[in-house]
């Protein structure tokens, strides 16, 4: 129980990497405020987590609005008191190629990935600062990276803007002693992943079980991650064994991206 009786904030909580990554620091001892757009997903996140015994409270929100924002932070504080830990999840994408890209798809995606990041790692710094402690763990991918089989372009340069963000944020928060740090996601198991596997498979004329194998065959361990592979990484730099790791993006990729 690393994480006994502190209190965490996941975006994006309703499904993949967010979802585990809530339940794994439930299980790690954590009380989790999980927040999604999406209510019904994290209604049954936090119903999952309330099992483990510990306290959840779900918040539907959009965090590509700073109104959503503050009254999601403001339930959190309002229910548990305050915040120890960010795991700044929810994005978007879509797979599309360079010259296929709109302004549509390029304001919505950074509107979720850079913006929503940003303002929610500020608003709850706002919080975390007269406490002087607190991690904030941003999830970026290795499509920030340079990662070839990124969905697309302005998916890659939001999740560029998180890994920069990261590296500015925490050189500013750390005389606060909080940590600001980020992970790199390769390829994983999510639905948002399985939406572009199937239109890769359809362009390709193959089946989603074929193109998920070539998928696994590009990537050194030869296997893509879990959603609990991220899930387990933001326990650990939630936790007091990271407490001097700060500004850092780490991949957790199977070893398709070297550095």
């Amino acid at each position: 129980m690393e994480l006994a009786n502190q209190v965490a904030l996941v975006t994006g909580a309703g499904q993949g990497i967010g979802r585990a990554s809530a339940l794994a620091l439930a299980v790690a001892g954590a009380h989790v405020v999980v927040a999604d757009i999406n209510g019904g997903n994290v209604e049954a996140t936090a119903s999952t987590i309330a099992a483990t015994q510990r306290r959840a409270l779900a918040v539907q929100a959009d965090v590509g609005d700073l109104q959503e924002i503050d009254r999601m932070v403001r339930q959190a504080v309002e229910t548990f008191g305050h915040i120890d830990i960010l795991v700044n999840n929810a994005g978007v994408t879509r797979r599309a190629d360079i010259m296929e890209l709109t302004e549509a798809d390029w304001d919505r995606i950074h509107r979720v990935n850079a913006k929503g990041v940003f303002f929610c790692l500020q608003r709850v710094a706002r919080e975390m600062i007269p406490r002087r402690s607190g991690r904030i763990i941003n999830i970026a991918s290795i499509a920030g990276k340079g990662y070839a089989g990124t969905s697309n372009a302005a998916y890659a340069a939001s999740k560029g803007a998180v890994i920069a963000l990261t590296k500015t944020a925490s050189q500013q928060l750390g005389k606060h002693n909080i940590n600001v740090n980020s992970i790199c996601p390769g390829v994983t198991r999510t639905p948002l992943s399985d939406a572009n596997l199937r239109v890769r498979a359809e362009r390709a004329g193959i089946t989603m079980e074929e193109m998920d194998r070539r998928r696994a065959e590009g990537i050194p361990l030869q296997r893509t991650n879990d959603p609990e592979d991220i899930a387990a990484m933001a326990v650990f730099l939630a936790s007091a064994g990271a407490r001097n790791i700060t500004g850092q993006s780490f991949n957790v990729d199977g070893g398709i991206i070297p550095d």
